[in-house]
């Protein structure tokens, strides 16, 4: 690693040539394409079948693999040559659950209404390029402003800004009043900062669906219960009617567009799979008949432990800044997250890696890993979660979740073995995302 480290001393900086030179994910090769050679002394390409492979170099060109060969043969004069010949290589990671255009800190609720879209655009480029950095070469931003994360998005597809590949749901879809809406504010001011994607009613919780494809949704994520950080005390059970979301999600998938929701109380969780949703976050309170729902459905469960973990430990801490009603849920569903994610993989239940980072802080997105393994995981089953698992459930494994010929070029890195110590993904060493690297230690 050193050796590789000392003759990128550019990239050790990330030079703003290295946006510059990526292309977006999924694009063809350039008509001049540069070649790299990547030696890895271990290889884990593909996590769904958990070979570890031992002397291959990958051949890059342009933003994609284009072959794995045996050994070391990387060819100085043909391209430039990266040395993992002592590293542990694996596909670049990906966090299912996050919001990057801010973080929960004593200042949040002031930032409601002191920061702008343009400020949070911002504000979200500072924390991609901290994901990317940590090794998460995809995300799915599951609720913020619309303007400021589709720019966001947008200007990390064009290589304008480095971060993650994003697939972004934009504004959440939620009831009046609920959580996703604006509580605890001046009655002017909420009305002020409410949201187009706030609906009452079937044909109204259609209309948002719709207007949030129209502004450039890729994902609908709605919040089919009450949520642990909305200040109001109206519980974690099921807010959105079963018609509601029976209309928001047939009129989703009209659009060609999956839904997901947040869902702690086991109300709404089983209203939301009964529906036909394709996936649940977080999940606190599934029992068995949410397990067999999931199974039948073929849906998704995004545990977020680290949010689970992250809220309890603020509020039950010294430093809590938490409103009353916000800590008063943040102890009542914290601590129930790690048995309800050992029940769900117990029984059989589909597991894709997230963590709700915009709660606890970016670039710790990796912590959730030893807390899956917590919850009964084995170290390979977590990283199938943040790889191949994230990329069928957020259907992109043309383009994410493995190293193989065709595949954009993500890859991370580090020195130690994840399968024997999975907390070594929390030490990344180096990352490259569509052929551009953007860390080298």
């Amino acid at each position: 690693m050193k050796r590789f480290g000392l003759a990128m001393v550019a990239w050790g900086a990330l030079a703003a040539g290295a946006a510059a030179q990526q292309s977006p994910a999924g694009v063809g090769v350039s008509p001049e394409p540069t070649t790299m050679f990547v030696e890895a002394g271990r290889l884990l390409a593909d996590p769904s079948n958990g070979v570890v492979q031992r002397g291959k170099t990958l051949v890059i060109r342009g933003n994609q693999v284009v072959e794995v060969r045996d050994g070391f043969v990387g060819d100085p004069a043909q391209g430039q040559v990266i040395d993992l010949r002592t590293a542990f290589v694996l596909p670049g990671l990906i966090d299912s659950h996050v919001h990057l255009t801010g973080q929960q800190n004593p200042n949040s609720r002031l930032e409601e209404v002191t920061l702008s879209d343009a400020d949070q655009a911002m504000v979200g480029a500072r924390y991609a390029r901290r994901t990317l950095m940590a090794g998460f070469t995809t995300v799915a931003d599951l609720g913020a402003g619309n303007q400021a994360i589709f720019a966001l998005r947008n200007a990390v597809r064009n290589g304008d800004v480095p971060g993650p590949r994003i697939i972004a749901a934009g504004s959440s879809v939620s009831i009046h009043g609920g959580h996703g809406d604006i509580n605890g504010y001046r009655d002017d001011v909420m009305h002020l900062l409410s949201s187009e994607s706030i609906c009452s009613g079937a044909d109204d919780c259609m209309r948002a669906v719709r207007t949030q494809v129209r502004a450039g949704a890729d994902i609908i994520k709605i919040t089919a219960t009450g949520g642990v950080l909305s200040n109001t005390a109206a519980g974690l059970g099921q807010q959105f009617s079963d018609p509601e979301l029976t209309a928001i999600v047939d009129s989703a998938h009209r659009m060609g567009r999956q839904v997901t929701a947040h869902a702690h109380g086991v109300d709404g969780i089983n209203a939301f799979l009964r529906a036909g949703g394709d996936s649940i976050e977080h999940g606190t309170y599934l029992d068995d008949q949410s397990i067999r729902l999931f199974k039948a459905n073929g849906a998704w469960l995004v545990p977020t432990l680290l949010a689970g973990d992250f809220v309890a430990r603020i509020a039950s801490g010294p430093n809590n800044f938490f409103t009353p009603a916000q800590t008063a849920k943040a102890l009542e569903a914290g601590p129930k997250m790690l048995d309800m994610a050992r029940r769900a993989h117990e029984g059989g239940v589909r597991i894709a890696f997230g963590t709700d980072s915009g709660v606890s802080a970016h670039g710790d997105n990796a912590q959730e890993f030893a807390l899956l393994v917590r919850a009964g995981l084995t170290p390979l089953e977590a990283i199938q979660a943040a790889t191949v698992g994230a990329a069928e459930h957020l259907r992109i494994s043309s383009e994410a979740g493995k190293i193989a010929p065709g595949m954009p070029a993500d890859i991370v890195a580090v020195s130690g073995d994840p399968l024997t110590d999975v907390t070594e993904l929390e030490r990344m060493k180096f990352v490259m995302k569509g052929g551009a690297v953007y860390r080298a230690d």
